[in-house]
């Protein structure tokens, strides 16, 4: 009996972390609640209930809901709000900038000053935003009973993101959980930023907020070292035993900082022909048929030296954002480059940079997008050989957005139209950037994007989105990085269309906005409570809080840690179940389709573009794959599983 109500309760927490929002406009609310994975219901079982200013918000209908535990947010000056203590004053404050206690070293600049009453707030309140100057509250939050009262003074903005970013910090505080988790994020590493952190305390922290694959950059551990070898030894180990998975991020024309000094005669060169060394890369002439063999050798060798995962060519065109106009940026201009624009038009291509009415400058810009498809398909055609004989390796090709910002082409040579047929050919995934250009434009531009491309490629589920968390050099309201609110509509949105969601960079991500991340990427649709059963549809499968053991489509589920229920794609049908299943996969990272468990033994059908890695909850006697018996790893606890459909059988 106790499994049962464990399992009950379960059901019953997770299906009641949706919202409602009263009234007839419910504004930027449910752009604001659903990216923090919450599911939008009828306003009588709702979690989070919002009465936006001007909706009636009377203290006899509200405080006793709240006491039973519901969130209410109210907007204003409102009854209940005055009922909890907080109450308008007559003095007025213009507001333009706010500190939040949830993390005080981001300034927030709204991008219109707003002039609004100064309240006042109980003592027994939490006041986690205050106006900048005169410190005037500007969100508060007040605990009664078994929920809470979340207050501010205005609406959050029209996006929802323009005004308070830590809102969803705020209702955290106040008793609001995550309620969902995905397991799918991936996120770019450079270990020149965390040269003292623990690779186990490190690969625990990512898959706590959802990061199932991390992008190690590559070109640190280009030339074998006993140090830095062993460091990312044990970095992929770590990850592994947290169903990690690490690819090698590689980020040619940059090969490495030894590569440059030993090979100054394979140096890129500018239009001003000085060598290539552009922020803090170190560019190489792959277009020289020898540098492109030893390029080659080195990287061959890096993807046999360690059990990477997955090999991942990025930024594979030149520079720079600037474009023809800016010479002392613009690549390439190697001596091979000339010669061969040289012999196609009779001109050396650096005259037709230093001559701003030459006629030839539209030949040049098509001969470099051209130079750039061909190097990229070389290199597609490369990893394709090594994965032949490592063929648990997964590929990706990083390559920025040129259908949102169409100048690409002509900035740096990148044409996506030129490379998508090459899906056609090889297995993997296109990993789209968003350029700086367009940091600032939003999180609706990521649905956009999706768009542009599902339009011209038929491999919609090979197509993911890179999304940039870093200072943008826009001006940008209301913070400089993307963090809280705008942070979690990013990636809400961005896992919504499309397969993957890849984050540039780990060391970015604000502490304060790891806990949510993995909610904001669930794509939970819908959720549904009936007669004890949870009801839940999701777009690539989802975590679900959960303890105790659990039946799937009627089925004793075995994929579930102490507290997470780990659930196919599709509408899942969950209740709780008194029998537990011999075995858990207590994580796993592929995207399954359906398990089983009974009679000793579980078993586990699963769709991975990748090596999938299962964690097991205690160690398998015996494994078996396809219906053939496979060894088992040492340990018997974590288990690197094959690529491709396949199906598991544990005893």
């Amino acid at each position: 009996m106790r499994l049962l109500v464990s399992g009950l309760l379960a059901a019953a927490a997770a299906a009641a972390e949706t919202f409602h929002v009263a009234g007839g406009g419910p504004g930027p609310w449910p752009a604001i609640l659903s990216s923090a994975g919450l599911v939008p219901s009828p306003g009588s079982d709702a979690k989070i209930v919002v009465l936006p200013s001007g909706v009636p918000a009377a203290a006899s209908a509200w405080r006793p809901r709240i006491s039973r535990g519901a969130i209410v947010v109210v907007e204003g000056d409102s009854e209940l709000a005055r009922v909890f203590g907080i109450e308008a004053t007559e003095r007025r404050v213009i507001v333009r900038q706010l500190r939040d206690t949830h993390d005080e070293t981001v300034p927030i600049i709204w991008e219109r000053a707003t002039e609004v009453p100064v309240y006042g707030a109980p003592k027994e309140a939490s006041v986690y935003t205050r106006e900048r100057w005169t410190s005037a509250p500007m969100t508060i939050g007040v605990r009664e009973g078994k929920g809470a009262l979340l207050w501010l003074p205005l609406t959050p903005g029209e996006k929802g993101h323009e005004r308070f970013p830590y809102l969803r910090q705020a209702l955290r505080d106040l008793g609001l959980d995550p309620p969902f988790r995905s397991g799918r994020l991936w996120a770019f590493f450079d270990s020149s930023y965390r040269l003292r952190a623990d690779p186990e305390y490190l690969a625990a922290r990512w898959r706590a907020a959802g990061i199932g694959a991390l992008q190690v950059a590559a070109w640190h551990f280009h030339e074998a070292g006993a140090q830095s070898d062993e460091y990312l030894r044990q970095l992929i180990e770590a990850c592994h035993r947290n169903a990690i998975l690490v690819y090698a991020w590689i980020e040619l024309p940059h090969v490495s900082e030894k590569f440059w000094d030993n090979h100054p005669e394979w140096r890129e060169k500018t239009a001003l022909l000085q060598d290539a060394h552009l922020d803090w890369r170190k560019l190489m002439n792959l277009a020289n048929p020898d540098c492109a063999r030893a390029v080659k050798s080195g990287i061959g060798a890096l993807a046999d030296r360690f059990d990477w995962d997955g090999l991942n060519l990025a930024e594979l065109y030149f520079e720079s954002l600037e474009g023809i106009e800016n010479a002392a940026r613009f690549t390439p201009f190697n001596d091979d480059v000339r010669a061969e624009f040289r012999g196609l038009h009779g001109v050396d291509p650096v005259a037709v940079v230093r001559d701003p009415n030459s006629t030839l400058r539209p030949k040049l810009l098509e001969y470099r997008a051209r130079l750039a498809q061909r190097i990229q398909e070389e290199w597609l055609a490369e990893l394709s050989q090594i994965r032949k004989r490592r063929p648990h390796l997964d590929l990706v090709l990083t390559h920025v957005d040129d259908k949102f910002d169409t100048r690409m082409r002509d900035l740096i040579g990148a044409e996506s139209d030129r490379l998508l047929p090459q899906l056609d050919k090889y297995d993997f995934t296109f990993l789209i950037e968003d350029p700086a250009t367009i940091w600032h434009l939003g999180p609706q531009r990521y649905p956009q994007i999706a768009e542009r491309y599902n339009a011209v490629t038929a491999h919609k589920d090979k197509l993911a989105i890179d999304i940039n968390i870093v200072d943008r050099y826009q001006d940008v309201y209301p913070t400089k990085q993307q963090t809280g609110v705008e942070l979690f509509q990013l990636v809400n949105l961005s896992a919504r269309a499309f397969a993957r969601v890849a984050l540039y960079f780990e060391s970015s991500i604000r502490k304060v906005d790891l806990p949510w991340l993995a909610s904001s990427a669930a794509n939970v649709r819908k959720l549904e409570r009936s007669a004890g059963q949870l009801i839940l549809e999701s777009g690539q499968g989802a975590g679900v809080a959960w303890t105790g053991p659990a039946k799937v489509n009627g089925r004793l589920w075995p994929i579930a840690s102490d507290s997470t229920l780990w659930l196919p794609a599709g509408r899942v049908t969950v209740e709780s179940s008194t029998e537990a299943p011999p075995l858990r996969i207590v994580d796993f990272n592929g995207d399954i389709q359906t398990a089983s468990a009974g009679a000793g033994e579980i078993e586990l059908s699963y769709q991975s573009s990748h090596r999938a890695i299962a964690v097991l909850d205690r160690a398998a006697a015996h494994l078996e794959i396809d219906g053939a018996a496979a060894p088992m790893p040492p340990g018997g606890t974590l288990l690197l599983l094959p690529r491709g459909q396949h199906v598991i059988t544990l005893r």
